[in-house]
């Protein structure tokens, strides 16, 4: 069984935001609820001072303290689906704990106020207590695994669009989005990035080519003290700089 991981080359990404919108158009998000965000942060001083960016999805983590926190156990960790953390909605009761647990600030509630006015729920009214109706949606859904229309008052997050990436060829070591035979399961965010900062693989292979890169050129993880272990590395001169606290997304959540 695979064990799903990305990298991400912070050399490559121009913050076009063309992760984020494929990742909001797949997924079925309301506009600003971004599973996938870019963030930007300054470096250097004046005249020298530099515009950075650092794309953030779920970590995946292999120690999640969200999983941990889970009054329900609505968010798991699923071994079998390549590691990755799902929300069970069926169980999740919307109380925010593993929001406040997650060292990077990638889980979402919006069902209290518009993330962006005006209110586009108006135009598109909820349909059988959905968040809303959206008029691009997905037909995939999987409300054991966080996939499909968000229902009202649970949290919601990033799932390296496992509604593609399950019907991947057993054993392969990477989804390429230049490989015609599997670009159709490549997640959403990797296979429209222009630059090609992005790679998506199986971390538990040795021959994969996210294994090369986080061997060859070093690839770090965000906040690895917090003992998340993420499954999603960084590569770049950029890869060294602390990742963006919570905080930094509160008007998000």
């Amino acid at each position: 069984m695979a064990k799903w991981g990305m990298v991400i080359d912070l050399d490559k990404c121009t913050g076009c935001q063309a992760c984020t919108t494929a990742c909001s158009m797949e997924n079925n998000t309301l506009p600003g609820e971004s599973w996938q965000d870019v963030l930007f942060y300054n470096a250097g001083e004046y005249p020298s001072a530099q515009m950075k960016w650092l794309p953030r999805p779920c970590m995946q983590c292999e120690n999640p303290s969200c999983v941990h926190v889970c009054p329900t156990r609505a968010t798991y960790k699923d071994p079998d689906a390549g590691g990755i953390v799902f929300v069970d909605w069926n169980k999740c009761i919307g109380c925010k704990y593993c929001m406040i647990a997650c060292p990077y600030g990638v889980r979402f509630y919006a069902d209290e106020k518009p993330l962006i006015e005006p209110d586009i729920r108006d135009a598109y009214p909820s349909e059988n207590g959905q968040l809303w109706s959206p008029p691009y949606q997905n037909p995939e859904e999987d409300w054991q695994r966080g996939i499909g229309i968000q229902p009202k008052g649970v949290v919601s997050k990033c799932t390296f669009c496992y509604h593609k990436v399950k019907h991947a060829p057993e054993g392969i070591a990477d989804l390429d989005e230049d490989d015609p035979e599997v670009k159709e399961y490549v997640p959403a965010c990797v296979r429209t990035c222009a630059p090609k900062a992005r790679y998506f693989g199986d971390l538990d292979n040795p021959e994969s080519q996210v294994n090369r890169l986080i061997g060859d050129k070093h690839g770090v993880r965000l906040k690895d003290h917090t003992g998340n272990k993420p499954q999603v590395y960084y590569l770049g001169a950029g890869a060294g700089v602390p990742a963006f606290t919570p905080t930094d997304r509160e008007h998000d959540a």
